[in-house]
């Protein structure tokens, strides 16, 4: 049989009818490439600049007021706090709520003009190495070229090498700035997302399918009674994955496990059924697996592209930090990297754990309404 364009014609034709049919499809097909540009064009950003600092003032010369005040007007910088003691303000690096603390010691403009070269700490939330890298490479430029315009006159000489202030820089969290201490925890909520959205709203579609779930209407189950039975085995499919990556993480990759287990694993059961509410709700909205499959590639591309897991959380825009703040994983890798790095304990993870709880009971809500107009 010979090559027929009217064949081939009719053929096309066929497929663009089905594709305008399902109308998911179509949408996920202009959609992902709006999304991607969006994203990697104005959201992501791996020169973070504006990072919240804290200082510690013990001297309030002119010296220093004209050092913190160079700070605050560079682009790294953002003076956000000046806390009385250096417990509150290590306290604040600890949660998280600043990338930098500032220490000036007492009589640093005394030791300033008598040429004793005073030293300046600064503590770095280092976690995240990718975050303040370049902040801490402008660091020395930004201190000499504060003081230089007030060593005038007699106080020129001060600024020959090695300069008029010792800069010590402390990374605190991660000292030699290991990416893997970083990514590593990050990828258990990166899998457990994949996996568990995926995993449960495919198997639901698939029943859908099937036509089994007639059998379980036949069946003497009210729809709660399903919709837990659904969920509940992949509850042990996640734990059994979080073992293996813990595992791996500290056997293989050395990442240190500061906090508590017991912690962690709690915090774990909040971000799975978070994770089993999402992909209850897809299953709803799908009317067959590769839709139940779109639906969670959907999902998935924004939460690790906005939750702070490949790229700087604050190098982003407003806009983008307030969507992030939206998904799950966003505070879950605060989580696992607090537990792990930090050894946070339950007062300094319910920051991240509340938003999870909140999330879940909306989402579950919405799902658990549309599963039992399905199964009805």
């Amino acid at each position: 049989m010979s090559f027929s364009w009217h064949r081939l014609l009719a053929v096309l034709g066929k497929e663009f009818i089905q594709m305008r049919r399902d109308r998911l499809t179509f949408a996920m097909m202009v959609g992902i490439p709006i999304i991607q540009l969006c994203l990697f064009g104005f959201a992501i950003n791996t020169d973070p600049k504006h990072l919240p600092t804290a200082v510690v003032m013990a001297d309030h010369s002119e010296h220093a007021r004209r050092l913190v005040s160079a700070m605050a007007l560079s682009e790294y910088f953002q003076i956000s706090a000046q806390p009385r003691q250096l417990d509150e303000a290590r306290a604040m690096l600890a949660r998280g709520e600043v990338q930098f603390l500032l220490r000036i010691p007492p009589a640093f403009g005394k030791d300033l003009v008598r040429g004793a070269r005073p030293a300046i700490l600064v503590e770095i939330d280092a976690t995240d190495p990718v975050a303040s890298g370049n902040a801490i490479a402008a660091l020395n430029g930004l201190v000499d070229q504060a003081l230089r315009s007030e060593l005038v006159g007699p106080l020129a000489g001060l600024n020959a090498e090695p300069g008029p202030v010792e800069l010590r820089i402390q990374r605190r969290y991660n000292p030699e700035g290991i990416t893997q201490f970083n990514i590593v925890p990050g990828l258990m909520g990166v899998i457990l997302t994949m996996t568990l959205i995926m995993m449960t709203s495919l198997a639901i579609a698939r029943e859908r399918e099937r036509g089994t779930l007639e059998n379980l209407l036949a069946m003497p189950v009210r729809p709660l009674e399903v919709m837990i039975g659904k969920l509940v085995p992949y509850i042990l499919v996640a734990y059994i994955q979080v073992s293996v990556i813990l595992l791996a993480s500290h056997f293989i990759f050395r990442v240190p496990i500061l906090g508590s287990i017991s912690l962690l694993l709690a915090c774990v059961l909040c971000f799975v059924v978070a994770n089993l509410s999402v992909g209850l709700l897809f299953s709803t909205l799908a009317r067959n697996q590769m839709q139940a499959m779109q639906m969670t590639f959907f999902f998935f591309l924004p939460s690790i592209l906005l939750s702070g897991f490949m790229f700087p959380f604050r190098g982003m825009p407003a806009w983008a930090q307030t969507l992030g703040e939206l998904l799950p994983l966003t505070h879950f890798l605060r989580i696992v990297r607090g537990i792990l790095l930090k050894s946070h304990g339950p007062a300094e993870v319910w920051i991240n754990v509340w938003p999870l709880l909140l999330f879940t009971v909306v989402v579950i809500a919405i799902g658990a309404r549309r599963f039992r107009r399905t199964l009805d």
